[in-house]
Order: structure tokens, then C-alpha cells, then sequence
């Protein structure tokens, strides 16, 4: 069996904590940045855990499974 390529771009954009779960930061904190709230901005600077049902697909991407 040949080596499986890691997706850089989905590197670049997920990582896995050592339980397994799949973390990412949501979009939206690169412009227009002053129409958003302060609330809203303060909550997307925190990681959020991929659903379950998408989390496969992308450790299969990460070369994890």
C-alpha cells in the first residue's frame, strides 16, 4: 500500500487533539470586522469542535484513518 498525502489545506485549517476530536476556528474574522459586535467577534476567537458526522471525512483528509 502506497503512502496516503495529507490535504494541505486541510491541514492548515484542522488539527486533533489526542482524544481524536477535530478542532477548528469558525470564519469570518478576516474583514469587515466593524460592522460585527464585540460578542461576536470575542466568540469566534475560540476553537469549536467539528461534528462527528463531518469529522471522518476530514481525519481521512489528515491522513489519520
Amino acid at each position: 500500500m502506497p503512502k496516503v498525502k495529507t490535504k494541505k489545506a486541510t491541514s492548515k485549517r484542522f488539527r486533533v487533539t489526542p482524544t481524536g476530536k477535530v478542532m477548528f476556528l469558525p470564519a469570518g474574522l478576516r474583514h469587515n470586522l466593524e460592522h460585527m459586535s464585540g460578542n461576536a467577534r470575542r466568540s469566534k476567537r475560540a476553537t469549536r469542535a467539528l461534528a462527528d458526522e463531518h469529522a471522518a471525512s476530514i481525519l481521512r483528509q489528515l491522513g489519520k484513518r
